[in-house]
């Protein structure tokens, strides 16, 4: 029944038994309700969306550079490209360093495991920093901050210097949290594995570009600058891109947003989006089972990943006789196939999905670590140059592959606390590195190869233990009925203790 007020022309709406609406002052706002808030930065999109899953992207266009999704998309993949390119730009170097300065193989192994397991601490803190903040200001903040120690590369005198200057470039490498939340952030999850592939391949692509534009081509052309002098051209070269990362996360904070509704700021001020609780979001991700699994996983293919940034142009150099420039060209090959291997892992992913639910992702993820881990054991016992190219090819084609496999499942363990769960098994990376790099520092290539396969074929085995709630596992359970997968934010610690 409908009553009409004659004074102001309107309608006031009832309920059956005639009790007007209005005065029913209990009713929760949206936000306290979970429903999505009416308002939104952009009326329309230039993509599809779900408005089920709070307007997330459906599709991906990849020539698009339309706000809000897929404008962030590209800054995603960029920021991570360049956060990867300044966190190994010193890699190709790495053998004229330890020459021109006087440190040993296992100084130069030390420098690199701080490199990677400094980042360890700043990726955990990243994830519920993303559900608290959004991922834009994060990159700006990262970037920005790393771009500093990247132009001192050039003060370097000793080992001590070495490792503390890396230690301090590695943050970089938290920037993989906000790359990965923020493409989970645009994307439905029937997209969101292909997604975040493409952005965490595209930018791990960064770790092969450094080493062909850092040790084939920027290094060569500075020691030409210099007449030849090669002590000068490295302690010069690497501000290059520290001034290339300051301009990018500058410009990637200015032009995109964090959500396809908004920025979060805004988006907490029109009552769109809840103050959220890190805390709550974080103690949530890391006692979830699931989340240890992923990351000891995570720890075998992307360490794997991290770790041949570091060895594989000193492996080249010292095992087959390669110049600098030469070994870091072969090196790059590495991380070249992350321009569509890792996106292949989440595509595999997403099309299993498809077909088999979480179970089939779980395979797919599966077998690629399998894969990954037989590689590494031939590329181990290879004695040829040729013959050892080739097998790499396959080998990082696996280990990117089971990256983005690996992805493909995060945003599904609890999806509330996205960011944390992000920050923690892409933590298990870094320390997978450290582990792998203790071994490479103390071992024979050979030795360190076999240990690094023996325990990647050992993480594949462990899917059977990942049992996602509502989902099927590896051999038993089934997924549920389909249901509204918003990605929701933890709730204050005052709402958790009530």
């Amino acid at each position: 029944v409908d009553l009409r007020n004659k004074q102001n022309q309107r309608f006031i709406p009832t309920t059956p038994d005639n009790t007007n609406m209005s005065d029913i002052d209990d009713k929760p706002t949206p936000v306290e309700s979970g429903e999505p808030s009416e308002w939104k930065k952009y009326s329309s999109y230039h993509i599809k969306t779900d408005p089920d899953q709070d307007d997330k992207a459906s599709e991906i266009r990849l020539c698009s550079f339309a706000r809000p999704h897929m404008r962030a998309f590209h800054c995603a993949w960029w920021c991570f490209f360049i956060a990867f390119f300044i966190w190994f730009a010193i890699a190709p170097l790495l053998s004229e360093i330890r020459d021109d300065i006087g440190i040993t193989k296992q100084d130069v192994w030390t420098s690199s495991i701080v490199g990677v397991g400094g980042t360890i601490l700043m990726r955990f803190v990243m994830g519920p920093m993303c559900d608290k903040y959004g991922a834009r200001v994060l990159f700006m903040l990262i970037l920005c901050f790393a771009s500093i120690p990247t132009a001192c590369t050039g003060f370097v005198n000793s080992a001590t210097g070495l490792a503390i200057l890396r230690l301090f470039i590695g943050v970089a490498g938290a920037t993989f949290v906000p790359c990965q939340y923020w493409s989970s952030r645009m994307f439905t999850k029937e997209v969101v594995g292909t997604a975040n592939a493409l952005c965490g391949g595209w930018g791990n692509l960064g770790g092969g570009v450094t080493q062909l534009v850092m040790g084939s081509a920027l290094f060569p052309l500075f020691k030409v600058f210099f007449d030849g002098d090669s002590e000068k051209a490295w302690r010069t070269v690497c501000v290059v891109p520290a001034i290339v990362a300051m301009a990018s996360g500058i410009m990637v904070y200015r032009i995109s947003d964090d959500a396809p509704k908004g920025n979060y700021d805004e988006m907490k001020k029109h009552g769109t989006m809840p103050e959220v609780s890190a805390a709550a979001s974080f103690r949530s991700g890391a006692l979830n089972l699931n989340t240890w699994v992923l990351f000891i996983q995570y720890a075998c293919c992307f360490g794997v990943e991290l770790t041949m940034n570091n060895a594989a142009a000193l492996y080249f150099k010292d095992e087959f006789g390669q110049s600098t420039e030469s070994a870091a060209a072969i090196a790059s090959i590495f991380g070249w196939m992350n321009l569509f291997a890792r996106g292949l892992g989440g595509f595999a992913s997403d099309k299993a999905n498809a077909k088999m639910g979480m179970r089939g992702r779980i395979w797919v993820q599966t077998i690629f670590l399998a894969l990954e881990g037989a590689l590494v054991l031939v590329f181990a016992q290879t004695g040829s140059l040729g013959a050892a190219i080739a097998v790499m090819v396959f080998f990082s084609l696996n280990v990117q592959a089971a990256e983005g496999a690996t992805y493909g499942i995060v945003p599904y363990v609890d999806p509330a606390s996205t960011g944390s769960i992000s920050g923690i098994v892409g933590a298990g990376g870094n320390t997978g590195a450290v582990c792998f790099g203790l071994g490479f520092r103390q071992l024979s290539y050979e030795k360190a190869f076999n240990i690094m396969g023996y325990s990647i074929l050992a993480s594949a085995l462990m899917s059977v233990f990942i049992n996602i709630k509502g989902h099927a596992g590896l051999f038993w359970g089934k997924d549920d009925v389909v249901q509204k997968a918003t990605l929701t934010v933890p709730a204050q610690e005052e709402e958790i203790e009530a």
